[in-house]
């Protein structure tokens, strides 16, 4: 039996996922959670055979909870759902230790499958996820995505710099960056134009 902590704000497809994958071979749903904190209070709570967390949550993301599990359970095996793989987040999440990458679209019984390889202690990344993380037409930097990422939550510089430990200049200058990148007037215009490029 593979004991798992489901991750995802959509929670209609979190439901699902929690209703099916026990149907589909031995596995248990240990607990769910709707976003990064819940993620990794849950995960360091029940301490499952595999985290299954969505990349993209309000809040804390998917990334940000993962290096915060790995901080206090740096063992923990984590599989990823994502809808836009970027080359930039998937490396990120790749150097955190992220054993395998699934799309949100795939059958319930893939992503079980997925989960019993992983918990045999291999790896796996979808076709269609290494794919689209492979066109890389972003011409913003890690640090420039994180940034812009920050400022769609509706955070003020102030904010972002706190919770990303830089200077308040440092964020300005990725921000101003940024906008000559998309040339864009705002960095909230630049944030829009980078989501709607699949670039965050």
């Amino acid at each position: 039996m593979t004991t798992v902590v489901l991750a995802d704000d959509e929670a209609l497809l979190r439901k699902a996922m929690a209703a099916l994958l026990p149907l589909e071979g031995e596995i248990t749903v240990l607990a769910e959670a709707e976003d990064g904190e819940e993620a990794v209070e849950a995960t360091l709570r029940h301490r499952p055979d595999v985290l299954v967390i969505d990349l993209e949550m309000p809040g804390l993301d998917g990334l940000g909870a993962v290096a915060a599990i790995r901080r206090a359970r740096p063992d923990q095996v984590i599989l990823m759902l994502t809808r836009h793989a970027r080359p930039g987040v998937l490396r990120k999440a790749l150097k955190l230790g992220v054993q395998g990458f699934v799309s949100k679209s795939a059958e319930p019984a893939h992503i079980t499958s997925v989960i019993k390889t992983l918990h045999e202690g291999k790896r796996w990344i979808d076709p269609d996820v290494s794919a689209l993380a492979v066109v890389d037409d972003c011409p913003l930097t890690d640090r420039e995505v994180d940034v812009l990422r920050e400022t769609r939550e509706g955070y003020s510089v102030a904010d972002i710099a706190a919770q990303l430990h830089l200077a308040e200049g440092t964020v300005r200058n990725y921000l101003s960056n940024a906008m000559q990148k998309t040339q864009t007037r705002t960095r909230h215009e630049a944030a829009r134009y980078a989501r709607e490029r699949d670039w965050l």
